[in-house]
């Protein structure tokens, strides 16, 4: 991004599932699991583009896209279907160098949030304690009503910190995400953890690793 000063920024914002926690594969594997019971394909791509979405909208768009019709209440059973087992699945991998980086933020006198599609319990349970009190405020999915890629929870994170949206910096690793900060009128960088390059072109700037973000902060 040209002239890219991180004293500009008052808070940083980091999407959990591909940026924090290397935690994807599981969220696809739990979807590929839950949903074949009921012949319902889905692929990798769409549960990585979909990341941050509202779990009614991964299912509707699954059985849409397998010409089948959803029942009213058959969402709401997946729904918890797929929450077992991811649990099962589940184990927690912090990508490398995430809390230093994140100290790194707060001696700038950065405020630093997480925006997640996650429910508020997930987040608590996917991230390491020490690691989920650093952050000055969680945004989860189950705290408004349109998940990404609309702007409410980037939104709602920076009327929590009392930060103007101009003055948000977003890290994010999937189409959806970028596009809620966009439309946040938010600055938004992108890794490319779960998906090629060519999806995330929307993000000011795009890093293949978190050592390349680490060091762009670091050097500029």
């Amino acid at each position: 991004m040209k002239n890219f000063n991180l004293k500009k920024f008052k808070a940083v914002f980091f999407d959990m599932d591909g940026v924090i926690t290397d935690s994807m594969p599981y969220h696809f594997i739990s979807w590929f699991e839950v949903l074949k019971k009921y012949n319902v394909r889905v692929a990798p791509t769409t549960i990585f583009e979909m990341e941050g979405a509202k779990w009614e909208k991964v299912i509707k768009l699954a059985f849409k896209e397998s010409g089948k019709t959803l029942p009213k209440k058959l969402a709401v059973k997946i729904r918890f279907e797929r929450e077992k087992i991811f649990d099962a699945y589940f184990k927690r991998f912090i990508f490398d160098g995430i809390e230093e980086f994140v100290l790194f933020l707060k001696r700038q006198g950065l405020f630093v949030g997480v925006v997640t599609g996650s429910s508020k319990t997930e987040a608590a349970k996917m991230l390491p304690k020490k690691l989920y009190k650093l952050f000055d405020t969680i945004t989860a999915g189950d705290m408004v009503k349109k998940g990404k890629p609309f702007p409410d929870s980037y939104l709602l994170a920076a009327k929590n910190l009392n930060v103007c949206p101009a003055q948000c910096l977003v890290i994010e690793n999937a189409p959806y995400g970028i596009t809620a900060a966009k439309a946040a009128k938010m600055k938004c960088f992108a890794i490319a953890t779960t998906l090629p390059k060519i999806f995330l072109q929307q993000a000011d700037e795009i890093f293949n690793t978190h050592k390349d973000l680490y060091k762009y902060f670091k050097t500029h």
